[in-house]
């Protein structure tokens, strides 16, 4: 009976099995082996050994001098020593990781150290001007180049600024815009040559607009140098700029919105003016501020077109008005030991406001991929 009830019993159910992973299914990530107090000591032992090897080679041996010399020969060295000393104790894989994670480090680092240093170097050099109050109040008028720095001030050089970039800006920003529309929304063969000649003109040499804006104002039709000629210049290089950055915003707007608008009964026009053009406003936003700070710093084209001047002017129709630009290179290259401290001063001051803008634009463009 026993036996005739263990025949008929119902067999075991069988156990699930359990899903197979495959590389294709799991990400497989291969780490190095974590830093230890080992590797902490190597990389000392690296910097310090490479350090003084360059020294006695580089300044005791070998006929060289120089900073710039010496710093690039040690960073070689260091290399060298860091890798070497890796292998004793890790793998090449670790040895390769250690190398490139240098390499990266340090190229971020060189430019953080040229900017600072730029910063640095010109601001200690403009403290002296940048002390005085009148330094952005008054104007060089009557001042020779030679008096103390209580005496004059680069406000014309400010106020030209404001009111040339101010004029290109509202130049280059409509056409710019509605240059970047052609492109991304009609399209066509003409959207390609149109975007052919943008992106050549982005390259532009900045001497080049000058010229283009010198003989057709000044040469051919006998105008005199005046700040809105400066500004047709500074337009002519900031309108590819914005058109090129407003392309590529207005091409990230998602195509379901225009679809969602042309299904509600919309034209392209509405489209393009209540749909696109409102989702993209932080990105044209962007565009502006990257077309105003390449403006912003532009010397050439001011040189054959708005003259230089040491009243202020506030009329962009008549006379030559300075600006910071302009400020600066007549100040660095008139050999005038004073004169070149305001020089520098007037360059903080741009400086200053080119980091701003760029700052803005990272902000705006920050605040669009929240």
């Amino acid at each position: 009976m026993s036996i005739m009830t263990a025949r008929h019993a119902a067999p075991p159910a069988p156990e699930p099995e359990s899903p197979i992973r495959t590389d294709d299914d799991v990400e497989v990530i291969r780490r190095t082996r974590p830093r230890t107090s080992d590797d902490d000591l190597i990389l000392v032992g690296a910097v310090l050994g490479s350090l003084g090897t360059t020294w006695l080679l580089y300044e005791q041996v070998l006929p060289f001098s120089g900073s710039l010399g010496f710093f690039v020969s040690w960073y070689l060295v260091f290399l060298v020593f860091y890798a070497g000393l890796t292998a004793i104790t890790r793998p090449r894989a670790v040895v390769v990781d250690r190398v490139m994670t240098s390499l990266v480090v340090a190229a971020p680092c060189v430019v953080g150290l040229a900017l600072g240093s730029t910063v640095v170097v010109t601001l200690a050099k403009g403290m002296g001007a940048l002390v005085h109050v009148n330094f952005f109040t008054h104007d060089m008028s009557g001042v020779r180049p030679s008096d103390a720095y209580s005496a004059g001030g680069a406000l014309a050089a400010m106020v030209g600024t404001v009111i040339e970039v101010s004029i290109a800006v509202a130049i280059a920003l409509p056409l710019g815009v509605i240059t970047a529309v052609y492109m991304s929304e009609v399209g066509g063969r003409g959207a390609r040559v149109v975007r052919t000649i943008v992106e050549a003109m982005t390259a532009l040499p900045s001497i080049v607009a000058g010229l283009f804006i010198y003989t057709i104002f000044i040469v051919n039709l006998q105008m005199q140098r005046c700040g809105l000629l400066a500004a047709l210049a500074l337009a002519v290089m900031g309108l590819p700029i914005m058109a090129r950055a407003s392309d590529v915003v207005l091409r990230v707007v998602p195509g379901g919105l225009r679809e969602a608008s042309y299904a509600l009964g919309a034209g392209k026009l509405q489209t393009v003016w209540r749909v696109v053009l409102p989702t993209a406003r932080p990105g044209l936003a962007t565009a502006l501020i990257l077309g105003v700070a390449r403006m912003v710093g532009e010397t050439s084209p001011l040189i054959l077109t708005s003259g230089a001047s040491t009243f202020l002017n506030w009329d962009p129709l008549h006379n030559p008005m300075n600006s910071l630009p302009l400020y600066i290179y007549n100040a660095v290259s008139s050999g005038e030991p004073r004169f070149e401290v305001r020089g520098y001063a007037a360059a903080v001051v741009l400086l200053a406001i080119v980091l701003t803008l760029f700052l803005l634009a990272r902000l705006v463009a920050r605040g669009r991929t929240r």
